[in-house]
């Protein structure tokens, strides 16, 4: 049965910890909504009413997107291994670019990474767990490297041009904040 809670417990934070991958979803008023899975190496609690994540340059950019316009954001964890939970972030989003004041805290929880556009911050009014008994058991085998490969073939000047020429504005034509 679901749950909910105003926020974040040390029980939760530590599942959180545990897992390898989580899933965004946000939507703008009108449009397409758009889910997104990410690494958890990406991922912190920074306590129990924000969470924050490093987003790392890819093929479009639509949270950004949705959270200049609107601010939704859900964030779900699912466990897929023997203990079986959802775990839901209902919230406020924001990004942070490196031409912020915020950067440098913020940037001084993650390991700095190649590719890395922005750091996406959720303020949670909303926290619920639910079963998971149909989710299915999988194994966790590594980490893709190829993001950040690319990114580093890249280079600095590279990923600019990149942001530059494919992340300007959503596919629903919404603008994207660029540094």
């Amino acid at each position: 049965m679901a749950k909910q809670f105003p926020a974040l417990d040390d029980k939760l934070m530590a599942f959180i910890a545990a897992q390898k991958i989580f899933f965004t979803a946000t939507a703008p008023q009108t449009g397409r909504v758009n889910v997104s899975p990410r690494g958890t190496d990406f991922f912190r609690c920074l306590d129990a009413h924000t969470a924050a994540y490093l987003d790392l340059t890819g093929s479009g950019s639509e949270t950004s997107a949705h959270l200049l316009e609107d601010g939704r954001m859900t964030i779900m964890f699912c466990s897929f291994d023997a203990q079986p939970l959802i775990l839901r972030l209902y919230g406020q989003g924001r990004t942070v670019l490196p031409t912020d004041p915020e950067w440098a805290g913020l940037l001084a929880h993650f390991v700095p990474t190649p590719g890395q556009r922005q750091i996406v911050v959720l303020d949670i009014d909303l926290v619920q767990t639910s079963c998971a008994f149909g989710v299915p058991r999988f194994e966790f085998q590594t980490e893709r490297p190829t993001l950040v490969d690319w990114s580093e073939k890249k280079g600095s000047k590279g990923l600019v041009d990149y942001r530059r020429d494919k992340n300007r504005v959503s596919i629903d034509g919404l603008p994207i904040r660029l540094a």
